[in-house]
């Protein structure tokens, strides 16, 4: 009874004895707790969003929740400690007891901030989940910029909430010279600013999403990421270039993927002495091949184009469907073949150019 009554450092045996054992209690079982709470949280939420499986969001939340219980339950078990007089001391002006006290909140604040971050991850891939299951999952790109968005807005308040419980900090008073402060920033970081708006512009208006194939500023090449200040494109050269989202939206951007179809124009130069029957024979025949390839093959046009002493020229045009482009290499292959085996067959000479005469 003695041992169990005396003070060690201002606090009784048996108090300490209850907030270590309280706080190693919770160490041991933070995991099993957290889990806990996390199930109780899914089974609340998975009649609506049952797109996401248990463990995925049991993987999400446990740790950050099992440290944010851990330091909720340590600092609540030390505030009813007796400050030890030993332990006093000053650092300027602020007091040990208060710096302690300080550091216990901005810890809370730390792990709460963790658990935000976390929620954001886990409603982010609900939302990635129901796109996936949709043909056209192009709302992806915007899931993961709205997730890092608020992720960057969530970590601010953070910051603040930091400066208010660790230090002390008036909010109002720092917004109030942030926003003087912010106003030179502004200025400073013009060019930052009107990044991320279009940054915004992209993302409602949709101009392309990733995996598209653009060209824009003479770069051609696939979409790999869109963020807050640029896109990325990998070019057809396997480099990855970074253009600033004011270019992708002041720029004329060729979107490739959007096209519905791929043209196709050639002229084919004849000898000037080529008969005329032979022509229309060779004219004819290739336009009865545009018509048995379609719908491969649309708009098919052959016609003579010009009349000259350097030779006769007949003009080719058709247009694909909405094919990839090594299809698209096969389709134009295949009929330069038969136009070269049309004229083998009928043996018409093609004309040579004017520096091998």
């Amino acid at each position: 009874m003695i041992l169990i009554d005396s003070l060690i450092m201002n606090n009784s045996v048996t108090r300490l004895m209850i907030v270590f054992s309280v706080i190693i209690l919770m160490l041991l079982f933070k995991k099993l707790l957290s889990k806990y709470f996390a199930t109780l949280v899914y089974n609340s939420i998975h009649k609506k969003w049952s797109a996401v499986e248990k463990n995925e969001f049991i993987a999400l939340i446990v740790k950050p929740l099992g440290w944010f219980l851990s330091i909720v339950i340590a600092v609540i078990m030390f505030d009813n400690l007796v400050f030890p007089d030993a332990l006093k001391f000053n650092i300027y002006g602020s007091t040990s007891k208060d710096i302690l006290h300080r550091s216990g909140l901005c810890l809370i604040v730390i792990f709460f901030i963790w658990i935000i971050k976390s929620i954001i991850n886990f409603i982010a891939l609900v939302l990635e989940n129901k796109s996936a299951t949709k043909k056209d999952n192009r709302d992806e790109q915007i899931i993961v910029f709205f997730r890092d968005f608020f992720k960057v807005i969530v970590n601010i308040i953070g910051i603040l909430l930091l400066l208010k419980t660790g230090l002390g900090v008036n909010i109002g008073s720092l917004l109030t010279g942030l926003s003087i402060v912010g106003a030179a920033l502004a200025l400073a970081a013009k060019e930052s600013i009107e990044n991320l708006i279009a940054s915004f512009i992209i993302f409602f208006d949709k101009p392309f999403y990733t995996g598209d194939v653009v060209k824009v500023n003479q770069i051609n090449g696939t979409i790999e990421h869109i963020g807050l200040r640029s896109t990325r494109i990998r070019t057809t050269d396997q480099t990855l270039v970074s253009v600033p989202n004011k270019q992708m939206v002041d720029s004329v951007v060729d979107n490739w993927s959007m096209r519905i179809g791929r043209r196709i124009e050639i002229v084919m130069e004849l000898e000037i002495n080529t008969p005329s029957e032979k022509i229309e024979i060779i004219i004819g025949e290739i336009k009865a091949y545009l018509e048995i390839k379609q719908p491969t093959i649309n708009n098919g046009k052959v016609f003579l184009s010009a009349y000259n002493t350097s030779g006769i020229s007949i003009a080719i045009e058709y247009l694909t469907s909405d094919i990839s482009l090594d299809q698209f290499h096969e389709v134009k292959q295949a009929f330069m073949l038969h136009v070269k085996t049309l004229i083998e067959k009928n043996n018409i000479q093609l004309a040579k150019a004017e520096n091998n005469k």
